[in-house]
């Protein structure tokens, strides 16, 4: 190739130069503005990004009709707009239903369902009972046995929610005062709150029944709202209505409990007077009462 003359050279550099510069103000003048972009969203590290906003867990309405039926499924009252029934029976379409599961003790003749590691036993390897309700405690005395309850019981909320309740009641919280002194209050607020974790997880509110001394720790075990029995007849109430901004379901099994539940609370809470076996209505013994 022919050598360019130096003079030609510097007028095709000069050239050159003049297209860059026109091209540079070609640019800025057809840049968007910074109105035009969106602005840059920093996450701090570790903050976990925007998903879908989280389930609202929906306790249960204050001071409305309340009817418990744990002894059999039966169409609840006039009024009534929150019903308690046991784990195996239907939901009520249109009603706020909280299931009932023995979280804590098994049900009577159950004891063969679990392992036998997780039956509380004496010193003398017998299994402690509850001798009011026929019903062996659960040991809870180790994180891993904890966990082994709660994976049970935990299928059992599994159910609850894929069978439309909107709540769970799971009982015997107080298991650990008729242990013989082998159970702790901590060892029982420990498994409640796995299960209170789990219920939230699938959107359900989660009750604290009865152990009015522990209401005060509802907060930091995840609870939503009390189940209170005979709250009226030991003059419990205000330990649970104070710990639940009122949000307490009562129920009472004497006439003179009902007056004293009613007297004290019948404009704030829900409170309904059953027989002692929560009977069907169409049973002879059936008993139901409200203020």
């Amino acid at each position: 190739m022919p050598a360019v003359p130096p003079r030609v050279r510097l007028l095709l550099i000069s050239l050159l130069g003049g297209v860059l510069v026109l091209a540079g103000l070609v640019y800025l003048l057809n840049r968007p503005s910074d109105q035009d972009e969106p602005a840059a969203v920093s996450t701090p590290a570790g903050t976990p990004t925007a998903g879908p906003p989280a389930a609202v867990i929906k306790a249960p309405p204050l001071h409305v009709g309340f009817d418990y039926q744990l002894g059999g499924p039966y169409p609840p009252p006039a009024g009534v707009r929150i019903v308690t029934r046991d784990r195996t029976a239907p939901a009520i379409k249109g009603l706020y239903n909280v299931c009932y599961i023995n979280a804590f003790q098994t049900q009577p003749g159950e004891e063969d369902d679990w392992d036998p590691d997780l039956l509380l036993k004496d010193g003398s390897g017998k299994t402690i009972i509850d001798e009011d309700w026929n019903e062996p405690l659960l040991d809870l005395r180790t994180a891993a046995k904890r966990e082994r309850i709660a994976a049970k019981v935990n299928g059992w909320i599994d159910d609850c929610a894929a069978n439309g309740y909107q709540a769970v009641e799971p009982d015997n919280y107080d298991s650990y005062t008729r242990s013989q002194n082998l159970l702790s209050a901590n060892q029982a607020k420990d498994l409640l709150t796995l299960l209170a974790t789990h219920a939230h997880s699938r959107n359900l509110a989660i009750g604290q029944k009865n152990a009015a001394d522990l209401a005060v720790d509802r907060k930091a075990v995840g609870l939503d709202f009390a189940v209170a029995e005979e709250c009226g007849e030991y003059g419990e109430c205000a330990a649970y209505a104070d710990a639940f901004g009122n949000n307490v379901l009562v129920i009472e099994y004497t006439d003179a409990g009902l007056r004293k539940a009613c007297d004290a609370f019948g404009n704030k809470l829900s409170i309904v007077r059953r027989d002692l076996d929560v009977t069907t209505s169409g049973d002879p013994k059936y008993v139901r009462r409200t203020c």
